[in-house]
């Protein structure tokens, strides 16, 4: 950059923004999970990243590059063998180096059901005004952070203070019936009783 040159300044939203508007205009369905998620249902904290579920078929993969265009690292043949192998897959903002992890919608149950729970929140990125989205349910964001707390052997703080801004903020809004429906499944059932009962700090 050349003396007197300025790098332009990218609203945090933007980059989200332009890649729903792919999304929507590809005609796939989508939710956002994560820290996102858990910042709307708990403690907002920020992150580089966006966790999403979507729900796209080989055959959308072709228009999605298309509309992302020029500005997003998005490869058609990295999607099209993730969706093969049912693993996630990233798209990245180049100016702002904003990722999203992809995770692809499979017929588990409780993918299923996560993803029929959606719900619109609104969403503050930081830009100028809050955003509109379909977020993961409290209870799915909460069991969603208890499975990668699990899956990285228990020992991030991140997640776990996640979970328990969670429980903090919704109190008894929080569905447990649900919450106790699906923990057994996801092999959850003793976490959630720690974190419920605050015997882990």
């Amino acid at each position: 950059m050349g003396p007197g040159e300025r790098r332009a300044v990218i609203d945090p939203a933007t980059p989200l923004v332009r890649f729903l508007e792919a999304l929507d205009r590809a005609g796939i369905r989508y939710l956002i999970g994560g820290s996102v998620a858990s910042g709307v249902h708990g403690i907002f904290r920020a992150t580089a990243d966006v966790d999403m579920v979507a729900d796209i078929e080989r055959s959308q993969i072709a228009s999605l590059v298309r509309l992302l265009g020029p500005d997003f690292y998005a490869d058609a043949d990295a999607i099209a063998e993730a969706l093969r192998r049912g693993r996630a897959f990233n798209v990245i903002h180049f100016a702002s180096t904003a990722k999203f992890d992809i995770f692809p919608l499979s017929p588990d149950p409780y993918q299923q059901s996560q993803f029929a729970r959606r719900q619109i929140a609104e969403v503050d990125l930081g830009g100028e005004e809050k955003l509109r989205l379909p977020v993961a349910t409290a209870e799915d964001t909460l069991l969603m952070k208890l499975v990668w707390y699990r899956a990285g052997g228990e020992v991030s703080e991140r997640q776990w203070n996640d979970v328990r801004g969670i429980v903090a903020v919704q109190g008894v809004r929080l569905d447990r019936a649900y919450l106790n429906k699906w923990a057994p499944y996801l092999n959850l059932a003793d976490l959630l009783a720690a974190v419920l009962t605050a015997e882990i700090v």
